[in-house]
């Protein structure tokens, strides 16, 4: 495909469903090329896509009879020039191919609608995609608050990420969304990096572009669509047992003996799947509520100081459940390795976007010091090591993991067993096998 307006062409447009394209993503401005290039590692799609000047290349072209595709010269070449009509036109080509994806079978009796958080260690942005039933919508940009990108300096934010502008963000996806029929919300939850703000949101619209096209939903676990999918008799849960995926951890220090034992098992029906007992029942059934959302048997047993206190036993449950996690995961190659899942306990409603990232960071907004009825304890742990019993989990499993509190419990044992609930679901689609990864990591890093 090849398009052209009075200043730029561009040529070899592609988005291919579950395939690599066998063109490059060269726009000229190095930054855009990487951003764009999430679509082919967390949308499965292979993107393409080259522009040139309608007028001919200027001497940086030179570059490439020199073979040097790669110099900063080159990859950089438009960076001076109006970025706004280069993003701007690149939004509307690879819109215009992404709506031949969304019809390939024709026009829906209904409309659509996908919802995707992306976790990065400074940035948290939620994309909803809504496709109409109508292959004559002209789509839209509902909702955009990626600005101010990062807080340097305060109140304004990156004007530029490597040689691209900030402001035309905006434009791409406005015109992405017009051309492709969909309507599009970019909402930054929280984010302090311009970075990673932006490598969010196109994160965040490619996985949820990925579930628009497959008809599932991070809001939705009882369509037909996400059974067969990801259900207990698809080809990813059958893959995901066969990889007979454990991980163990015994050690007996002065302040504890402990034994932490996972089976990614898809949770086997009957007998004992989950045993755990370290003497603290919200870390028991923190522990337990968290491996029946994963679908997965735990053993944990700890026999700690709690004559001194409860810092050493949920302590080092935390750290040993985060190990043996992480050990059971491996390379992390070929799984889903992002999802986000909300968990409702009493009053309290939380959500846990996850990211199997090897890059650990936990942020949240749970309101433990600043309950409302000045708790000191959720059940019968003090509420300071409940804070800490996430981050040890988080750091330790390697995963980075956004915890949003929606609505705060009555008490804050509400609230901690909500987060366990929504991080074991996030889990479990996080460890999910996706076969047509066919063994490889999400990761735009190659």
């Amino acid at each position: 495909m090849t398009m052209a307006d009075h200043q730029f062409i561009l040529s070899n447009v592609a988005c291919v469903d579950t395939a690599k394209s066998p063109h490059p993503i060269s726009t000229g401005i190095g930054f855009f090329d990487h951003m764009i290039d999430q679509l082919n590692s967390h949308a499965q799609i292979g993107v393409a896509v080259t522009v040139t000047k309608s007028s001919g290349e200027t001497s940086s072209s030179s570059a490439t009879s020199n073979g040097d595709k790669h110099s900063f010269e080159f990859v950089n070449r438009y960076a001076d020039e109006d970025q706004g009509v280069i993003m701007g036109q690149v939004g509307a080509a690879l819109g215009s191919q992404l709506k031949e994806l969304l019809y390939k079978d024709g026009e829906e009796s209904n409309s659509r609608t996908s919802r995707f958080c992306c976790p990065l260690d400074e940035a948290l942005v939620e994309c909803v995609l809504t496709k109409s039933c109508s292959t004559n919508t002209e789509g839209k940009l509902t909702k955009f608050t990626l600005p101010p990108y990062g807080k340097y300096p305060a109140n304004k934010g990156r004007s530029k990420i490597g040689t691209m502008k900030t402001q035309f963000v905006e434009s791409f996806f406005t015109n992405l969304a017009q051309s492709s029929g969909m309507d599009v919300s970019l909402v930054k939850v929280r984010g302090d990096n311009g970075h990673h703000v932006v490598e969010s949101a196109f994160k965040a619209f490619s996985r949820a572009l990925r579930n628009l096209i497959d008809g599932t939903d991070t809001n939705n676990y009882t369509s037909k669509e996400f059974d067969q999918m990801w259900g207990e008799k698809s080809v990813s849960y059958t893959a995901g047992l066969e990889l007979c995926r454990e991980g163990k951890l015994e050690r007996s220090t002065k302040e504890t003996s402990i034994l932490v034992h996972v089976l990614m098992n898809g949770l086997l029906k009957g007998g004992d799947s989950i045993q755990v007992d370290t003497g603290i029942k919200t870390m028991d059934d923190f522990v337990a509520i968290l491996a029946k959302e994963a679908k997965m048997s735990v053993e944990a047993k700890c026999n700690g100081d709690l004559y001194v206190d409860d810092h050493h036993t949920s302590e080092d449950v935390s750290i040993a459940l985060g190990q043996v996690l992480n050990t059971a995961f491996g390379t992390k190659a070929g799984l889903n390795r992002m999802w986000c899942a909300t968990g409702t306990y009493g009053d309290a409603e939380v959500e846990v976007t996850m990211d199997l990232s090897n890059r650990p960071c936990i942020t949240h907004n749970l309101s433990l010091s600043s309950n409302p009825n000045d708790e000191e304890y959720a059940g019968d742990l003090s509420i300071e090591m409940l804070d800490h019993v996430l981050e040890s989990l988080v750091m330790n499993s390697k995963s980075t993991v956004h915890i949003v509190e929606n609505k705060a419990g009555k008490t804050v044992l509400e609230t901690a067993m909500a987060t366990a609930m929504a991080y074991g679901a996030a889990l479990r689609m996080c460890a999910a096998v996706d076969p047509r990864r066919a063994g490889k990591t999400a990761s735009s890093k190659g």
